[in-house]
């Protein structure tokens, strides 16, 4: 795809107030119709972010979190949305049109936050740029009314995780999460935590095979000892360290995250870890993986946990990963799988394999094996 000259280079210079050559985007326009009915869809991106604007004081260019664009020769109104594909904390996301030639992308509006985050995300999508698996970033354009900036994304004809999931075959499972493996040793050793891999954050095109993990709003640079906020990950994905307010964790959070999806995935059981909050959500680990391995992990730790949560907590013993196999998933749940979910859902984030581990487990041999066919054929 043709990204009109983007360089994400250029976006920290304008964001760090270095000096840009070129004017700044133009405004979204109401008017002109493209291909797909871009005046009603250009209004609708304006009512959204109009809304995303409401309830705040400040707007992007008032306070410091004024965005100052950066010389593109594309411009703001050669995107058209299409419709809405989702939302969160921090961002409306739409699928979009480049009506210069017609092809699909994706629109995140970011909502009103301090200009350090964006700057990070933003930094972390350059440094990642060409990663295998890695959602590309196109382009970055602003709303020159509520200075709202946009990131534009590669599009991925993705299938809902709710509609693909119980239709993959045992190698599929193989296949995709040793492609999410790719992206995550990727990041790792570019000195990046993702912190929110989910299943709503893997995007997959199923019919070309192509895996893409996404949403980099949370993702932080790792350095050791450093004490990070344990408010990231989505609740289900959340690793023990996060719970029991350990906030010198690592990449190893990705791990676990990865682990929660791995046993969703083979087990059939969507979110695997079904907590109804933070402390409910330690309960339902601890029924799994029991409380003598807990104990231990915090005593290691020096960790002191809450009277309220240890007596929610209560005593559990280790409940055998057997006891979730069924006549719908037992095609899908193998004793190397059961060894590789085993090394990844592990209390203490040591313990846990690192992503070029996971690559090298027997569980991947299939795909390890067709994939260096595939390198041998071209």
């Amino acid at each position: 795809m043709d990204t009109g000259g983007f360089d994400p280079r250029r976006i920290l210079e304008a964001l760090n107030g270095e000096s840009c050559r070129g004017p700044a985007p133009e405004q979204w326009r109401d008017g002109g119709e493209g291909p797909m009915g871009g005046g009603g869809r250009r209004r609708a991106l304006a009512r959204s972010r109009r809304d995303l604007a409401r309830g705040h004081e400040y707007s992007f260019e008032t306070n410091a979190v004024f965005f100052s664009l950066i010389n593109l020769r594309r411009e703001q109104d050669d995107y058209e949305v299409v419709r809405k594909v989702g939302r969160g904390k921090y961002s409306e996301v739409f699928e979009g049109i480049n009506v210069n030639n017609n092809e699909k992308c994706v629109i995140k509006i970011l909502k009103p936050v301090k200009k350090k985050k964006i700057k990070r995300e933003i930094k972390i999508l350059q440094n990642l740029c060409g990663g295998p698996n890695i959602v590309k970033l196109l382009d970055i354009v602003r709303d020159q009314h509520s200075k709202t900036p946009s990131l534009i994304f590669e599009y991925i004809n993705n299938t809902d995780f709710k509609v693909l999931y119980p239709t993959l075959t045992d190698y599929d499972i193989r296949y995709y999460i040793y492609e999410l493996l790719k992206a995550l040793d990727y990041c790792h050793s570019q000195g990046i935590m993702h912190r929110d891999v989910k299943p709503h954050n893997v995007m997959i095109d199923h019919e070309l095979r192509k895996l893409r993990l996404i949403d980099w709003g949370l993702a932080e640079f790792y350095h050791p000892g450093k004490e990070y906020n344990v408010r990231v990950a989505s609740r289900y994905f959340k690793g023990p360290e996060l719970l029991v307010d350990l906030q010198d964790y690592d990449y190893s959070l990705d791990m676990w995250s990865l682990g929660c999806m791995f046993a969703g995935m083979i087990f059939r059981k969507e979110p695997f870890f079904y907590g109804h909050d933070n402390h409910d959500q330690l309960v339902k680990i601890a029924k799994v993986l029991g409380t003598d391995g807990l104990n231990a992990y915090l005593n290691k730790y020096r960790i002191e946990l809450d009277p309220q949560l240890e007596a929610l907590v209560g005593r559990h013993s280790r409940k055998p990963w057997s006891k979730f196999i069924n006549a719908d998933n037992q095609h899908l749940v193998s004793p190397e799988a059961i060894d590789f979910l085993d090394k990844l859902l592990q209390y203490d984030h040591q313990d846990r394999l690192t992503a070029r581990e996971a690559m090298a487990h027997p569980y991947f041999l299939q795909v390890r094996a067709a994939e260096n066919s595939r390198t041998r054929v071209q």
